[in-house]
């Protein structure tokens, strides 16, 4: 494991870790987008419900035509507040994230310019690691490791060279 082999690690992952937060902030626009959504909707839902039971009291909708737009009306409310509730729990949990994506890289800042990885940062920085068992079939052992990272989970090496890459 060389100076070089840790710069450009520490390079991918750096990367890795601003591509994880881009898409985290994304993930979350998206969902704060669609709950405002939805909440506009079911407020709506609400005056055209308002409106058709006033112009069945005046006469000017049928009692048939009534039931029919009220059901819809009520199946569509109900959908949309199961959606709300899972947004809102889904963004919760993209919230955290971005904090554990925060946190993770104010932690692997201290170690951008390291020559070798020592106990210390691998504590700090790395939940866990996992290997697979050892693979002959082309004639050449390869093995391959899994790291999953404090806070942000799991980084396929191949993201992270494909980003190092581009």
């Amino acid at each position: 494991y060389t100076a070089e082999n840790s710069h450009q690690c520490s390079l991918r992952l750096h990367q890795g870790q601003q591509q994880l937060q881009l898409e985290s902030a994304e993930k979350l626009q998206t969902s704060r987008k669609q709950l405002e959504r939805n909440e506009r909707r079911i407020a709506e839902l609400k005056r055209l419900f308002i409106k058709i039971y006033e112009d069945n009291a005046k006469g000017n909708l049928s009692d048939e035509r009534y039931e029919m737009m009220s059901q819809n009306y009520e199946a569509e409310q109900k959908q949309l507040e199961a959606e709300v509730v899972a947004l809102r729990r889904e963004i919760e949990v993209q919230e955290r994230q971005n904090e554990n994506i925060e946190r993770f890289i104010r932690t692997a800042d201290k170690y951008v310019d390291i020559e070798e990885i020592d106990p210390c940062m691998l504590r700090e920085l790395i939940k866990a690691i996992y290997a697979e068992a050892p693979d002959k079939s082309s004639g050449k052992r390869q093995q391959t490791i899994h790291i999953k990272y404090d806070g942000i989970g799991l980084i396929p090496l191949e993201e992270l060279m494909k980003k190092a890459a581009a």
